[in-house]
């Protein structure tokens, strides 16, 4: 594997961890990681390989992303916002 594909291939599993504004234990879906990975390369490839800091990142730079990353961000987050508030029940 070439040093440009373990990148890529890190990169697909960290944006696959959109966990963004998520629970950590939130599975994540491959929409969340194809409509995202190229945002996250774009805004955030300085904080390959640190999954928390390129979190942190597309959360900061979510205005930038691309409509449908942020459809599904916010999708994402809103599940996860139910999830929460029907475990605290």
């Amino acid at each position: 594997m070439t040093r440009y594909q373990t990148i890529a291939t890190l990169f697909a599993v960290a944006t696959t961890a959109i966990a963004f504004q998520t629970s950590p234990g939130l599975a994540f879906s491959s929409e969340a990681q194809q409509m995202c990975s190229g945002d996250a390369m774009r805004l955030c490839s300085s904080e390959i390989p640190d999954i928390p800091r390129i979190r942190a990142c597309m959360v900061q730079k979510k205005a930038q992303v691309s409509p449908g990353c942020r459809a599904v961000m916010d999708r994402e987050h809103a599940a996860a916002s139910r999830k929460r508030e029907a475990t605290a029940q």
